[in-house]
């Protein structure tokens, strides 16, 4: 099931000796190492390990980390403002910068979420006019980005903009002026700072909506020059699978924009459902939501049915899980691996994909009478072997040729 020649790539490679000439009839190994495809996950366990706020399991929460290595390539690190900042002034940006390094560090992109959103929004901020909270919500960003930048290639610039204008639950700094201001009009002005920050950086606009009021915001915040570098899309499903009509039907309205799309936030339930009328998942308060064996197994199989057609859909760029572990958000068995650590069968169902059938492990072949020979496989980093000499490449949509000087 599933095309995935648009995640493939083709490659010249012309071998000559210290002479120009063409070396011929020799033997080429490629292997991948890195997938181009942002395989994704929250990294909440990462944060929890390296902060060592609960001594007693920092071996437990190390074990995670490394489950989690081996089958992910990129990361979401939180900077919930009201956690991030949560007195004025005094930024977690030391610790932040830590864990991007950490991941960075294992060749595992980072993104950093959010920059801006009404949820978890520092509380010091309501002693303000609106004026001021919007320019504290601009030099936040201007400094946060500039700080993680090293690390953080990825943003969620702006979280949750449909509704961001009439929630009503709480009230809140960025509500605030997303009324006095308008959509728009806030979204124009955090994405400008964010670009101006870190021109490189990849800006996501990202929602839960996926309804025609997000393809209308999006529209609007086009028609007025924002550079969105990404589409994000979230896809909790506490509620029930969305299935392939829908998952599909999702894909083809915000394709229409030609930005690449990302599933930001993906859970999928080994347990029973959210009611249907609990219209704010945030309400569903429970004591314990249990993983069961039986559900264990349909969420392996939605899972599967999911990433193999965002997988073979040219305009998915990324697939982010959101937890990995059961309990992470809600308490709901939305993980990959349980609370003990042990995998559940969505976790070896997405390595062996992930690892093994969207993968090369290893593609041989030998250079022709003019020295060149094509080298095929799943876009990403790769290494090259001739002999016992060593290559770094990327296998990628550009096209040009790959010349190698061998001794």
């Amino acid at each position: 099931m599933g095309n995935f020649e648009c995640r493939k790539g083709k490659k010249l490679i012309r071998l000559l000796d210290n002479q120009g000439r063409p070396v011929c009839s020799k033997r080429i190994e490629i292997r991948q190492k890195q997938h181009e495809f942002l395989f994704g996950c929250g990294a909440f366990d990462f944060l929890a390990y390296i902060m060592n706020f609960m001594p007693d399991m920092k071996e437990q929460f190390h074990e995670r980390t490394l489950l989690w290595e081996e089958v992910f390539n990129y990361g979401t690190i939180p900077v919930y403002w009201g956690m991030f900042e949560k007195e004025e002034g005094k930024p977690n940006t030391e610790l932040t910068r830590k864990i991007g390094e950490y991941l960075y560090s294992r060749d595992i992109a980072v993104k950093g979420h959010p920059l801006c959103w009404h949820t978890v929004c520092a509380d010091w901020l309501l002693k303000y006019d609106n004026p001021t909270i919007f320019s504290k919500q601009i030099e936040r960003i201007h400094r946060d980005v500039s700080d993680l930048k090293d690390y953080f290639k990825y943003w969620d610039v702006i979280n949750e903009v449909v509704i961001m204008p009439r929630f009503d639950k709480y009230d809140n700094a960025i509500t605030r002026i997303c009324k006095e201001y308008g959509q728009v009009e806030l979204v124009k002005k955090v994405f400008q700072a964010a670009k101006e920050t870190d021109p490189f950086a990849t800006l996501l606009i990202n929602d839960f909506n996926t309804s025609k009021a997000y393809e209308d915001l999006i529209e609007r915040c086009l028609d007025a020059g924002i550079e969105i570098s990404a589409i994000g899309i979230q896809s909790h499903q506490h509620q029930g699978y969305w299935g392939k009509e829908k998952i599909l039907d999702v894909l083809e309205r915000f394709s229409r924009f030609g930005l690449p799309i990302h599933f930001t936030e993906n859970t999928i339930v080994s347990g029973t459902l959210v009611p249907k009328e609990i219209e704010d998942l945030n309400d569903w308060q429970v004591e314990s939501w249990p993983s069961l064996p039986e559900y264990e197994a349909l969420q392996a199989e939605q899972l599967e049915e999911m990433y193999t057609i965002l997988f073979s859909y040219p305009f998915v760029k990324a697939i982010t899980q959101w937890d990995f572990t059961d309990g992470a958000w809600l308490k709901a068995p939305s993980g990959l691996i349980r609370q003990d650590n042990t995998v559940k069968p969505a976790y070896t169902m997405l390595k062996n994909k992930i690892k093994k059938q969207w993968f090369t492990e290893r593609f041989e072949t030998t250079t022709n009478d003019s020295g060149c020979a094509l080298v095929e496989g799943f876009k990403g980093k790769y290494d090259l072997y001739v002999d016992e000499q060593r290559y770094d490449f990327v296998l990628d949509d550009k096209g040009e040729d790959l010349v190698l000087h061998i001794l």
